[in-house]
Order: structure tokens, then C-alpha cells, then sequence
């Protein structure tokens, strides 16, 4: 192997089991109106900026607190420890990329042991939602040039990158990855990638590595 892999999963529906926006809009009383929303989107069917907007407006008035027991409530994707030692242990990267949020993705991804990782930040206010996203939107755009950006920062090509998501806003992502995998993913994304994984077990992608 000339050069070690550099993997850049999803968040929500790959590396973990749950949407995190659902979680949080279970506790403000929005699930209904949010997974509508989210299931729209992950089709391709919505605009995911507009989208995003639309969930995180409806968390306005949920204090900080929320976010640590929505922590508890995830689940990690078996073979998630399997696949980062296995690539690690080669010298590789593994990297996540989201549209969920740092607040509840920074301390699962220490634990991990995760290289990189990126994700939109809510907005907060005397210790209470705003309902606003603060910052740049990791929409399928920024998705892609954090791939991009990871790569050149560990030197490796892109032929020996690997995208792994399962809704539209991973696909611009997995177009200019070496390797695409669909995890369980929305039709949309099956159509386009490489391979597809049906099977909820991450490691399983250490066996097909090209």
C-alpha cells in the first residue's frame, strides 16, 4: 500500500445510530414536524441549509443542559472502534464530517479517537437555545472540501480516500472520494456510490478496501 487511507464518514445514521436533531427535538416537542423535515432532505427533495434552519428554529428555549443527556442517548454504529484502529494501525486518518453539532459530536469523537472532525454550532443564549445556527452551515459543499482539506493536510491522494454517508448531503463528498460506500442509505445516494453496505457493521468496510 503506497499510501495510508484516509476514511471521512457521516455522522448522523453512520457513525452513530440516531439523528441528533431528532433527539433534541424530541425534548422541545418538535419530533413530528423534524424527522418530516429530515427525511425530505436526506432524499435530496429539500435545500439542506434551509432545511437545517427550519429543525434548529423549532429547539428555540431548550436549555444547554439538554445536551448532556441527549449524549446518553446515542448509539455508536458497531465496527465504528474496529474500522478507526484498523485504519490507524496503517498509518491512516479517519475523519467525521456533519450536519448535526459540535456541542454533542466533540466529546464522541475524542473518545473515539478520531483525527478530525467538523459540524455546525446552535446558537446560545444565557444558557439557552436561540434556534439559530451560528456560523458557517456544514452543508454537502463544505462536506466535501473538509475532505479535500484533510487530505492535503495528510498528504493523501485522493484515490485512496473514503466517503462513507447515506443521505444526499454526503454525495458531493463521495463524488471526489476514491471510494464511495452507501451505509444504509437513502436511494438516492445507493444509486451514485461505489459500493453499498447494508449490513450495521462499520468494520465491515476494512474488508474492501481497494
Amino acid at each position: 500500500m503506497p499510501h495510508p487511507y484516509l476514511i471521512v464518514l457521516d455522522v448522523d445514521s453512520t457513525l452513530i445510530q440516531n439523528e441528533v436533531i431528532e433527539l433534541l427535538a424530541a425534548h422541545a416537542g418538535s419530533l413530528d414536524q423534524v424527522a418530516a423535515i429530515t427525511h425530505r432532505a436526506m432524499n435530496g427533495e429539500l435545500d439542506f441549509e434551509q432545511s437545517l434552519r427550519e429543525r434548529v428554529a423549532t429547539l428555540k428555549g431548550l436549555p444547554v443542559t439538554i445536551f448532556e443527556l441527549v449524549r446518553t442517548e446515542i448509539s455508536v454504529t458497531k465496527g465504528v472502534p474496529e474500522l478507526i484502529a484498523g485504519i490507524q494501525s496503517q498509518n491512516g486518518h479517519v475523519g467525521v464530517v456533519s450536519g448535526g453539532f459540535h456541542e454533542i459530536l466533540d466529546p464522541l469523537a475524542e473518545s473515539l479517537g478520531l483525527n478530525f472532525w467538523r459540524a455546525n454550532r446552535l446558537g446560545v443564549l444565557n444558557g439557552y437555545l436561540t434556534g439559530n445556527v451560528e456560523g458557517p452551515v456544514i452543508d454537502a459543499q463544505a462536506k466535501a472540501d473538509a475532505l479535500m482539506e484533510w487530505a492535503g493536510e495528510t498528504r493523501t491522494p485522493l484515490c485512496n480516500t473514503i466517503a462513507i454517508g447515506d443521505g444526499a448531503n454526503d454525495l458531493k463528498m463521495m463524488a471526489i472520494a476514491g471510494l464511495s460506500v452507501a451505509f444504509n442509505a437513502k436511494p438516492i445516494v445507493a444509486q451514485q456510490a461505489d459500493m453499498s453496505l447494508n449490513i450495521q457493521d462499520l468494520s465491515l468496510i476494512l474488508e474492501h478496501l481497494p
